[in-house]
């Protein structure tokens, strides 16, 4: 399938429209680990996704990070585009988790199909509102619910992506994910591992009791 397969609106674009992307879209292939992304001093394009992982994530002064979303097949990164939103700044790094196939529309390219073409802006839009709510979403968990909630919610969201109980990760990238130390999810994973919800041995946590974390993740 080709990158019009990808990318929703297609359909709804002149073909003026969708010769100036053919001539312009580029296809890439990244390792896991690549950084395609840096901050608001970058404007790299609109990314479809073909197949494999993305994160964004945000940076605090004191280096700490923490994942505000996370992209899969078939899905679109606007934010890389940031630099065609005027009243927009987004310090956010993209980074591939996995090996990672994508197409990249440039910036002027994506900006000036939006501006002629409302079905692109409504859509460009959708993915704003979207984005936004998944960030607002992770506010109101670090706000509102305890790092023992966020660990078992988060070990259960890697299985869901993962389809195994079997999690190929380290404390060290939970942190970062979660936003905090990797001596408190230690500190965390031991007692879960203490209640017999997961067995933890070197780069790799076993899911045990999936229904008590879930009952954890639950619990007001």
């Amino acid at each position: 399938m080709d990158y019009s397969y990808y990318f929703p609106i297609w359909k709804k674009l002149t073909p003026e429209q969708q010769n100036l992307i053919s001539e312009n879209i580029l296809y890439r292939s990244v390792k896991k680990g690549t950084r395609l992304h840096n901050g608001s001093t970058e404007c790299t394009g609109l990314f479809l996704i073909q197949s494999g992982q993305l994160r964004a994530y945000i940076l605090s002064d004191k280096g700490h990070e923490i994942t505000l979303y996370r992209l899969f097949d078939m899905d679109i990164c606007l934010f890389s585009a940031s630099c065609i939103m005027r009243s927009i700044q987004f310090e956010i790094t993209i980074e591939a988790e996995k090996d990672t196939t994508l197409w990249l529309i440039p910036p002027e390219i994506y900006k000036k199909i939006m501006e002629e073409s409302a079905p692109a802006a409504n859509y460009t839009n959708e993915i704003m509102a979207s984005r936004f709510s998944e960030v607002m979403w992770l506010i109101e968990q670090i706000m509102w619910k305890s790092l023992d909630k966020r660990v078992a919610a988060f070990l259960l969201n890697e299985a869901s992506i993962e389809h195994t109980r079997q999690l190929k990760t380290t404390h060290e990238s939970i942190a970062r994910h979660l936003g905090t130390h990797r001596e408190v999810v230690t500190r965390m994973l031991r007692y879960f591992q203490d209640e017999n919800m997961v067995k933890l041995s070197r780069g790799t946590i076993e899911i045990i009791d999936e229904q008590r974390l879930k009952a954890l993740d639950d619990d007001e």
